[in-house]
């Protein structure tokens, strides 16, 4: 039975013996090839760094022309490895590849079909490589530059770093959909995300591939060290996005905010708090996020943080930072002016001013004005309106009133209200079921405490 080569390991495949002989015989590497790479192979790594710092070009050269011409498993796996361990010791060397000297090759086309071919390894390895590479480049690259000015390779022109971003972003979106490997795909894809949105080009190629949907789901509370490191970098991708209008418009839609509220509610990681709270200042002026962030009790949820010892000090000033904004917001959202125009209009949702008790204090008495105008229309949007959010909201307002107002009670069922609110007990949606329950229990509620002081 053949082994799972999805599960090898880069000091595995390290240990191989590679016949670069042979390869030179065959022409499939040239005798300088072969001199670069007895020297550098199997040496100790100090040594190998020397040799990087002195002509590290050259070594990029003989990588590269190696997995554009051998097609062999093992062969491709260890160069892969090799080139891995290069960049992981030092990151920089990823502008190797974008040195002059190398303005006639094709780094990317190598690594752009390994995405797609061979195994796990060859994948993962793949898109790792790429990924920091075309994250060191600047804009255009030495390539782009060579190949508008007419030179190119022998066989086609050379791959662009927007072809890159493409086709990286097509292969993490997949991964992220229909992982090729259970455990290590969504971990691999969301790594290389973190780094490549902070490209713009990158960021609208994700929202074009649906991607920002796909992020969602990882944004949950954990406990494990490795499912900390995803959500952090998940949670860092909503963050660059969330300076995106584009894929504001996504957030806005799904259940992105909810999800980041139960996130920083249970995490203790400061790096992960912080990460979140920039996202949600980033997101409270933006649409309705404000509101919904009132109505998640968001307020509370930042107070508590703050009463916590947070050693990084712009977790601490970002928290003061949201912690204003939401009192502005609130402040914004909360006046009688603004409540009455949207009652008037006949379309009501949850913006903040509805759950704000000090909304329902201060502006009681303005219930009052020109015989109890708003709540009369608020009564008659029972009967008028078929839109579910506005029934809800209304059922829930006439049971705020009935609770605030001294005669809340009494005034809501001289204006034959009970009969209205009591049909939509039995409305299909269940939030409007839920609020003209609530109604019906305050004002019973009311009924029995009056006949009680009777007796």
């Amino acid at each position: 039975m053949p082994s799972d080569r999805g599960e090898l390991s880069s000091d595995e495949v390290l240990r191989r013996d590679i016949p670069w002989e042979t390869y030179m015989t065959t022409k499939l590497i040239t005798g300088t090839g072969l001199q670069l790479l007895r020297r550098y192979d199997k040496k100790p790594e100090a040594y190998k760094a020397q040799l990087l710092d002195d002509d590290g070009q050259s070594y990029v050269r003989v990588f590269v022309s190696i997995l554009r011409d051998i097609f062999k498993e093992e062969t491709v796996e260890y160069v892969l490895a090799l080139i891995d361990e290069m960049l992981s010791a030092n990151s920089k060397r990823a502008r190797l590849f974008h040195d002059e000297l190398l303005s006639n090759v094709d780094i990317y086309e190598p690594f752009l079909r390994l995405l797609w071919k061979g195994n796990w390894f060859i994948q993962e390895k793949s898109c790792k490589i790429l990924s920091m590479i075309v994250s060191s480049s600047e804009r255009p690259t030495a390539h782009e530059t060579a190949t508008s000015n007419g030179a190119s390779n022998s066989k086609k022109e050379i791959t662009t770093t927007d072809e890159v971003f493409k086709g990286l972003i097509e292969w993490l979106s997949t991964q992220l959909k229909k992982p090729s490997h259970p455990t290590r795909s969504v971990p691999t894809a969301i790594s290389s995300l973190s780094a490549l949105l902070k490209e713009s080009s990158a960021r609208s190629l994700f929202v074009q591939e649906d991607g920002v949907k796909l992020l969602i789901p990882l944004i949950t509370p954990v406990s494990n060290q490795q499912s900390i490191q995803l959500l952090y970098e998940t949670c860092f991708c909503v963050w660059v996005l969330s300076y995106y209008e584009p894929a504001i418009e996504y957030l806005a839609t799904s259940r992105s905010l909810p999800r980041l509220i139960e996130v920083v509610k249970g995490s203790t990681k400061e790096k992960v708090v912080r990460v979140v709270v920039l996202t949600l200042i980033n997101l409270l002026n933006k649409g309705t996020f404000g509101a919904q962030m009132i109505d998640l009790e968001l307020p509370q949820v930042v107070l508590n943080l703050k009463g916590q010892a947070w050693s990084d000090e712009d977790l601490i000033e970002a928290l003061n930072q949201l912690e204003q904004g939401l009192k502005d917001n609130i402040k914004k959202l909360s006046s009688f002016e603004k409540y009455k125009q949207e009652v008037l209009l006949g379309h009501l949702d949850w913006s903040p001013m509805h759950k704000d008790p000090i909304f329902w204090r201060e502006n009681i008495t303005s219930f009052e004005e020109h015989d109890f105008q708003v709540l009369r229309v608020l009564i008659t949007i029972l009967d008028t309106s078929n839109d579910p959010r506005t029934l809800a909201v209304t059922c829930y307002d006439l049971s705020q009133f009935i609770q605030c107002h001294p005669a809340g009670r009494v005034i809501v069922n001289d204006l034959k209200a009970k009969g209205r609110v009591m049909k939509l007990m039995n409305h299909g949606n269940t939030e409007v079921t839920k609020n003209a329950l609530l109604c019906i229990q305050r004002l019973f509620l009311g009924a029995k405490y009056a006949s009680f002081l009777q007796v």
